[in-house]
């Protein structure tokens, strides 16, 4: 497989320095992308990286993850318009954690084939770097010129940022560019790879890897991704979507694939799974001779989901999908944590009652009409219901005054009462 192809039909290379494919094809290299430990999670903005390193290691190549934890202590400011917060060491070490083992279902880290994964931590090696050292060993080998004329500080000195630039985040593409010096000499990486704004940062640690031993490295850039209509990746009005299940639920994380458009479906499949070209080609011809079956989204949706959560979160996604708006049973209702059960039905309308009524037995033409205004009066419920159109936790409602109690509550806390086909509401009993 050929990596450089690969990216290619993916629509995952931007740019790349003359005489990288030739590298890739004359030896197994070893190459690296860097994270930022911002958070104890990644999230789907950090997963075409992610995913260009699996490419590499599926390539035969060695891949490296770097972790920032001593450049996470500075920040970045490719594309930032604003200075960062500072991280502590005990934060940085728990966000390294848990990026860690995220990575772990992507990359092969524990295998002894000649290609397993690195994971690094620029911290090991920058923390007992004095000041003088760095100025002395790294500082004096690129001019200030040369870092100026970078896109990301010119475009922070030309006003686009109200605070200007600090030293501290100017500093920054020299620490990256140490990085690439060290992985070099270390481990004798030869390829720094990232996303398109990273392109100045990278090429600086090139240039410093050539001034300070003549050695030639190279450098590899994917498209930073977006929507079809311009808009952020990856960014919903509640804000990132997480890989961690604990930030972002496996029902939302499959509905955020489900629901992108046709023109991203079809980018996105060829980006986030590993798929091959003829499957992709097979997909992409289906759907759009049936665009309404949404095949490329499901299909897209499934993929990532089970790739970043499991099989079994797929499956209970999809169930859960199909009770909002499929023919699901009380059932699978009934299976469903809390957690599922809200985003599942975030946005309808809640009411809450007293735990204690149910639990004494409450009739459900008056929970439904006084305790919880579904129904503007009792006869329109009593109509409703004897022509079958009011299902309680997913099962019709045979009675408009049978008799509700504890019993029926979901999580020992819920109500669903669905009117007609399509409205739903949610009743919390506290």
């Amino acid at each position: 497989m050929n990596f450089v192809e690969e990216l290619k039909w993916r629509g995952m290379l931007h740019d790349m320095m003359p005489g990288t494919e030739e590298l890739l094809a004359k030896e197994q290299v070893t190459a690296y992308i860097g994270f930022d430990p911002t958070a104890d999670s990644l999230h789907i903005g950090h997963l075409c990286s992610v995913m260009i390193l699996r490419h590499f290691q599926r390539c035969g190549h060695k891949p490296m993850a770097l972790i920032g934890g001593a450049t996470g202590m500075i920040g970045d400011p490719s594309g930032k318009s604003a200075e960062r917060n500072l991280l502590t060491e005990e934060i940085l070490q728990r966000n390294m954690d848990g990026m860690k083992k995220q990575l772990s279902k992507f990359l092969d880290f524990e295998s002894d084939a000649p290609n397993r994964a690195e994971l690094v931590n620029n911290y090991d090696w920058m923390k007992n770097f004095t000041f003088l050292d760095f100025a002395r060993e790294v500082g004096k080998h690129i001019t200030v010129n040369y870092m100026m004329a970078k896109d990301s500080v010119k475009k922070r000195l030309n006003g686009e940022a109200r605070d200007g630039l600090s030293f501290t985040e100017f500093t920054y593409q020299l620490l990256q560019g140490y990085d690439f010096l060290h992985l070099y000499e270390t481990k004798g990486c030869k390829l720094q790879m990232g996303g398109s704004d990273q392109w100045g940062n990278i090429t600086t640690g090139a240039e410093l890897i050539r001034r300070t031993n003549g050695g030639e490295v190279f450098a590899l850039t994917s498209p930073l991704i977006t929507k079809a209509d311009g808009g952020k990746f990856g960014k919903t009005e509640s804000g990132n979507i997480w890989l961690d299940p604990r930030y972002t639920s496996p029902y939302k994380f499959y509905q955020f694939w489900l629901n992108v458009s046709d023109a991203d479906a079809a980018r996105y499949i060829k980006i986030f799974t590993s798929l091959s070209k003829e499957e992709i080609d097979a997909l992409i011809v289906e759907h759009e001779a049936a665009p309404h079956l949404r095949i490329l989204q499901k299909r897209l949706a499934k993929e990532v989901t089970i790739m970043v959560h499991s099989e079994e979160d797929y499956n209970a996604a999809v169930d859960a999908s199909n009770i909002l708006f499929g023919n699901a049973t009380s059932d699978a209702l009934k299976k469903l944590d809390e957690d599922t059960l809200l985003a599942v039905f975030e946005g309808v309308p809640q009411f809450e009652v007293s735990k204690d009524a149910v639990a004494a037995g409450v009739k459900a033409v008056d929970l439904f009409t006084e305790n919880a205004a579904i129904f503007a009066s009792k006869g329109e419920m009593r109509k409703l219901v004897q022509g079958g159109g009011v299902s309680l936790n997913k099962e019709k409602l045979e009675a408009f005054d049978r008799v509700i109690t504890s019993a029926d509550l979901l999580d020992e806390k819920y109500l669903l009462v669905q009117r007609g086909k399509k409205n739903y509401y949610l009743i919390i009993a506290k």
